[in-house]
């Protein structure tokens, strides 16, 4: 499991006249993630969320309180090689992890870096390709893939280490509706099929709707921990700190107070459902 525990971490930056000023970003913050898990982090800018993701794999390290993945501290440098075997990162520019000029060869570098042996490496990447639905791809020029395909590129690039486990960073902010869609529904399949666990911060309230697990942060805290449907129940605190719900959820809700008896839903088809009972119950 990865454990987060009463972690604070602070931004140091010089001003002109050299003082140090400092920026809490992160405030006492716990969390722990089960193998074979899919949680959602939300948050709206500089809630701490992006500071987070980047302290499970050891990126950064905590100033106060500790990271464990399986019980390996990130503070140990001796281990920081296992534990970000462990944990791939995917962010949301696809572009700053493009490192090849094909797509086959850009698969292949993490494995190639780690000294995996080149049979080895052959199989790893054929397989990652077809897994997030690029092997048609693979001999093709990264700069020619959409924006979506390039971040399914990189995604199995992270999935050529074996991790197990992958924290996504907004991976879908750069992407159009289509785009957002592939990617999220790649990252479903890789926990459904494989039990790979999951970590996705994101912006967009339909992406967190479909984690079976949501975290809310706000102002370096998490404020609110639980099932989607749990999370997104809270909608008057989710709006007192300037988040939306799912259109879904929004709707239903507004209808609720026009005198509808419709129950909270987080998904469109339990959206339709439920309006089409009652309206037949009205009828």
């Amino acid at each position: 499991m990865i454990e987060i525990k009463n972690v604070s971490y602070c931004y140091h930056k010089e001003e002109a006249d050299g003082r140090i000023n400092e920026n809490k970003v992160l405030n006492n913050v716990s969390l722990t993630v089960h193998e074979g898990e899919f949680v959602a982090i939300l948050g709206h800018n500089g809630s701490g969320k992006s500071t987070l993701a980047k302290h499970m794999n050891g990126i950064l390290v905590p100033e106060t309180g500790d990271c464990l993945i399986d019980g390996l501290s990130t503070r140990d440098e001796k281990k920081l090689l296992e534990i970000r075997s462990n944990v791939g990162m995917v962010f949301q520019n696809p572009d700053n992890q493009m490192v090849a000029a094909v797509v086959e060869d850009d698969v292949a570098f993490a494995p190639e870096n780690l000294g995996v042996p080149s049979e080895e490496i052959r199989r790893r990447v054929d397989e990652c390709l077809k897994i997030v639905g690029m092997w048609d791809y693979r001999r093709a020029q990264p700069s020619r893939l959409s924006g979506g395909q390039k971040q399914r590129v990189a995604i199995a690039s992270v999935l050529a280490m074996e991790p197990k486990y992958i924290i996504l960073d907004e991976p879908t902010a750069m992407l159009d509706p289509k785009g957002r869609e592939e990617v999220i529904s790649t990252i479903h399949r890789l926990n459904r099929e494989r039990n790979m666990t999951v970590v996705l911060i994101t912006h967009y309230m339909e992406e967190a709707a479909s984690a079976e697990r949501v975290a809310v942060m706000d102002d370096g805290e998490i404020i609110l921990d639980g099932t989607a449907r749990e999370v997104f129940h809270e909608i008057e605190i989710l709006k007192n700190i300037g988040l939306d719900v799912p259109q879904a959820t929004e709707l239903a809700f507004m209808l609720r107070e026009d005198g509808f008896n419709i129950p909270h839903v987080i998904t469109v088809d339990e959206c339709v459902q439920a309006i089409a009972e009652a309206l037949e119950v009205k009828s």
